[in-house]
């Protein structure tokens, strides 16, 4: 009998395969992105069905093949149910598992984004801050972990309110990460500075980011 991987991490897609089964990747602590197979995880009844969407916070229990897992079990830590149900708030969050999933590496431990994405959900979920300020923060605290954010040194361009909020947003503790207010003047500089950093650093679009943008227009009008 074959011995199983245990591995704790965050699903952060799923996709419907075949008639019953899924696949889903998740984001570990221990061995970075990750694709398994749930064999008749869309049964009604499968022990598997809930523990295989978006947003599961789980420990797992894999089988691993040669060019992806088969998952066995899971026993699931978190659900984020009402941040499923929240609007915007939802769309955020699979903006923050699109942009995991773009950063992920299979085979590199990823404990300290598997945490970024939790602190950030539930940020999302206790309106810790608006929405487009965890936002802001989450991307630069993912550039800077894997190490392709430029923090700068000083103040100059940015004011001490956005330099503080850069700083913190780089460098402060995850669980205290989303703790903090800026002046209006000091968001729009902190804002600038991070979509700066985005588009030197990330090569492509994301759809939930699409849907996001869409929405901050119609409210706008």
């Amino acid at each position: 009998m074959r011995e199983t991987v245990e591995l704790t991490g965050a699903i952060l897609l799923a996709q419907p395969v075949g008639e019953y089964d899924r696949r889903v990747v998740i984001l570990t602590r221990e061995r970075g992105k990750i694709t398994a197979f749930a064999h008749g995880a869309r049964r009604p009844k499968s022990p598997l069905i809930a523990v295989t969407t978006p947003f599961v916070f789980a420990r797992f229990s894999l089988f691993e093949g040669r060019d992806a897992y088969t998952l066995a079990t899971a026993s699931a830590a978190e659900y984020f149910q009402d941040l499923v149900k929240m609007q915007p708030g939802s769309f955020y969050g699979f903006y923050f598992l699109e942009l995991a999933m773009y950063f992920g590496q299979e085979g590199d431990e990823a404990e300290e984004m598997v945490n970024l994405v939790f602190v950030a959900l539930k940020a999302l979920e206790r309106n810790a801050m608006k929405p487009e300020l965890i936002r802001r923060v989450y991307e630069l605290r993912m550039l800077r972990i894997n190490g392709v954010a430029e923090i700068p040194e000083s103040e100059k361009g940015l004011g001490e309110g956005a330099f503080y909020a850069v700083r913190y947003a780089a460098y402060a503790p995850l669980p205290r990460l989303f703790s903090f207010a800026l002046t209006k003047d000091a968001e729009e500089s902190f804002t600038t500075f991070v979509r700066r950093e985005m588009r030197r650093t990330v090569d492509r679009p994301f759809k939930s980011l699409a849907v996001i943008e869409a929405i901050r227009e119609t409210e706008q009008k």
